[in-house]
């Protein structure tokens, strides 16, 4: 038996876990979506794991992600936007990218 959810009800779901600040409100929106749409694509329904998805996703800065993964920015000659389209592009290369918001680039983990 399945229940569909809207936001509110996810991010509900998040503070009851005590793990919406893993994400914050504006990454938690772009998963949803994305894990909306995933449904909608595949016909297939999702159940609602937040371990799970703590475990599937993260939301980082640019900043952050070149250090956990080792990736040269020296190109960039110090721009932040250039350092941030190399990690976009790492990013792409390496996984799904969900979207970019205030806390960072919002993608799965790998």
């Amino acid at each position: 038996m399945k229940q569909s959810i809207n936001f509110s009800q996810f991010i509900d779901a998040f503070h009851a876990y005590k793990r919406y600040d893993q994400f914050g409100y504006d990454a938690l929106r772009i998963i949803f979506d994305y894990l909306e749409q995933y449904e909608e694509d595949c016909n297939e329904e999702i159940e609602l794991d937040v371990i799970a998805i703590c475990c599937d996703y993260t939301v980082q800065g640019h900043t952050g992600i070149a250090q956990d993964y080792n990736i040269d920015l020296s190109d960039a000659g110090g721009d932040a936007d250039e350092e941030e389209q190399i990690v976009l592009d790492y990013l792409n290369d390496h996984t799904c990218v969900l979207g970019q918001c205030t806390e960072g680039i919002v993608y799965q983990c790998f």
